[in-house]
């Protein structure tokens, strides 16, 4: 019964758990990810497209993303829209193909983008805890409504708390091994 209670507040946790992965996908690492690419999108035709859907992507060196458009005269609104997006690489053209080339991040780079996993960890553990809160609230007003005995009540706010333990420990995990891959050379 308590495992079909915490399932909904487990759900969004979970949910919670996959943006903070796909957000620490965009943060690049000194590698060519075309994940960062994921939340582009370019004008085609009027309609605002995701880059994914006008052309191939691909990494033929560790440093280098190349996208080919299906339609040549994307290749300045692909090159716009990069350079409009906060990645930060000036994008070249063969007039084909846009290429994006990734320097080797400073120390200085570095230290930024660990700040800002650190800050989006840390956002992660915020909308846990909410989660945890309104869990908290429903069972304390079920109980004092007589939904049940106060102890159930308690029951499933030390759960609720476990699991919030549990997903935390995850977050912090998450973010040290993020951190490593950023800070390594």
């Amino acid at each position: 019964m308590a495992s079909e209670k915490l399932q909904k507040y487990e759900e969004k946790m979970n949910k919670t758990i996959d943006n903070l992965a796909s957000e620490y996908q965009g943060i690049r690492a000194g590698r060519a990810n075309p994940h960062i690419l994921d939340k582009i999108r370019v004008d085609y035709y009027g309609v605002e497209t995701p880059l994914q859907q006008v052309g191939n992507i691909s990494v033929p060196e560790p440093k280098t993303i190349v996208i080919s458009p299906w339609d040549a005269t994307l290749v300045k609104a692909i090159k716009k829209a990069i350079m409009v997006s906060d990645i930060g690489i000036n994008p070249s053209d063969d007039g084909k193909n846009v290429r994006l080339v990734f320097p080797d991040l400073t120390e200085e780079r570095r230290k930024e983008l660990s700040k800002d996993v650190k800050k989006k960890g840390e956002e992660a553990k915020v909308a846990i805890r909410n989660i945890r809160r309104d869990g908290v609230e429903l069972f304390k007003k079920e109980a004092k409504a007589g939904d049940y005995s106060e102890d159930t009540g308690k029951d499933y706010e030390d759960e609720i708390q476990k699991l919030t333990d549990q997903f935390i420990s995850q977050i912090d995990t998450m973010i040290t091994e993020k951190t490593k891959e950023i800070m390594t050379v």
